[in-house]
């Protein structure tokens, strides 16, 4: 036990850490475990297979975490001043990020890092934790929030996290888990409400649910998101790879049905996979820990379509992509990266709600750990691709 609380990199090495700077609530279901923070949103901190030797899930930025929360006048210059990087292996943000109808610019300023700004509510607002069981916890909060536009947003918030049990998992991935491999998985009900007295409406722009995730990079980590096959009149793009410019070869590999995103923290690059193509699943192998790592989402109707992220004027305001992922690196020449992490995530439709309706989005986050032949059966089931081709997707 005390071996693993002073290993770097292990579950308990990084509860403890989090023990010392804010209030933690770890759910435990058999031998796996996750650490939530209720000052950080209730962001999932960490997960692990192994509460008392297993290896850390989440990327955990120690430096900011030691930092706290920042006055006003020692935040001058520095990226808090926009933005905690908490880390986090599961966040609850909300979009759009850019466009008119945005919630990171204010209505008078232009498109520019500088002027790029992450609400409160999920930045430095605490969650408010209502119940809590050995294997669940519900949390609620509410803002005002007000776009690019100028539209204002009376929103409640509810997070639901639950720790999931294997027969779960199993029902989940329509794939059986062999007793040698470790696992953890978890899922989230994330839902905002509209508690104003006005709709909430396309014309004037409309927020969505986002999930994001960070984690531990290696050099031998691989993204890889399934997709529908088709042509780009029926299905739009197989990828949207221009976020942050075009990523390069050695980076992102597109096939007919499925994307390889290297996961290595060392070129910062996003891409995105829209509502048509999406076969509602994304996952990771790092093959240098082996662990096999899968999102999932609840497909829903979208009639007011996703919204769009990107940071410009938007003709299409709601053609926006439903899942992402991103390789941290270099954001400028000369400058560190900001983790380095990568991420999966995903989004809600765009909310259209009227006084007292509710948006929902679940998400289920699973890890499995153990030998390669155990988990290719996992990965081909799930993913549809085996982890010999994922392995050599950037072997030229």
């Amino acid at each position: 036990m005390e071996k693993s609380i002073k290993k770097e990199g292990d579950f308990l090495n990084d509860l403890n850490f989090l023990n010392e700077y804010t209030d933690v609530i770890v759910l435990k279901q058999g031998n796996s475990a996750v650490a939530i923070a209720p000052k950080y949103q209730a962001r999932l901190m960490t997960s692990t297979t192994d509460y008392d030797n297993g290896t850390s899930f989440g990327w955990i930025n120690r430096k900011v975490i030691e930092k706290g929360f920042l006055t006003e006048e020692e935040k001058k210059g520095k990226i808090e001043s926009q933005i905690y990087i908490f880390g986090g292996e599961e966040r609850f943000w909300l979009g759009p990020e850019g466009g008119q109808y945005s919630i990171f610019f204010k209505p008078e300023d232009t498109f520019e890092f500088s002027n790029w700004k992450t609400p409160a509510v999920i930045d430095t607002d605490a969650f408010e934790l209502i119940s809590k069981t050995e294997t669940s916890a519900q949390f609620k909060h509410s803002c005002q929030l007000t776009n690019k536009s100028g539209t204002v947003f009376q929103m409640g918030i509810s997070r639901g996290i639950s720790i999931l049990e294997k027969t779960e998992i199993e029902s989940i991935i329509n794939s059986t888990i062999d007793k040698k491999v470790e696992f953890v998985a978890y899922q989230t009900d994330n839902q905002i409400t509209n508690i104003g007295n006005t709709p909430w409406v396309a014309e004037t722009g409309l927020p969505s649910i986002w999930m994001l995730g960070m984690y531990k990079p290696s050099p031998d980590t691989t993204v890889v998101i399934p997709f529908k096959e088709g042509n780009e009149a029926d299905f739009g793009l197989k990828v949207n790879d221009t976020y942050f410019g075009k990523v390069p070869a050695n980076y992102l590999k597109v096939e007919e049905d499925v994307l390889f995103l290297k996961g290595d923290g060392t070129h910062r690059a996003k891409i995105g996979i829209n509502p048509k193509r999406s076969k509602g699943i994304a996952g990771s192998y790092d093959a240098q820990g082996k662990v096999l790592t899968l999102l999932t989402y609840n497909i829903q109707e979208a009639p007011n379509g996703y919204v769009n992220s990107a940071w410009e004027y938007q003709e299409e305001p709601y053609a926006g992509d439903v899942i992402n992922a991103y390789n941290d690196g270099s954001p400028e020449p000369g400058a560190p990266p900001l983790g380095p992490f990568y991420e999966l995530e995903s989004s809600s439709p765009a909310a259209a709600l009227k006084p007292n309706e509710t948006m929902q989005h679940i998400q289920t986050t699973f890890h499995f750990k153990g030998e390669e032949s155990l988990l290719d059966a996992i990965a081909q089931e799930t993913l549809g691709v085996g982890l010999d081709k994922i392995k050599k997707s950037f072997i030229r």
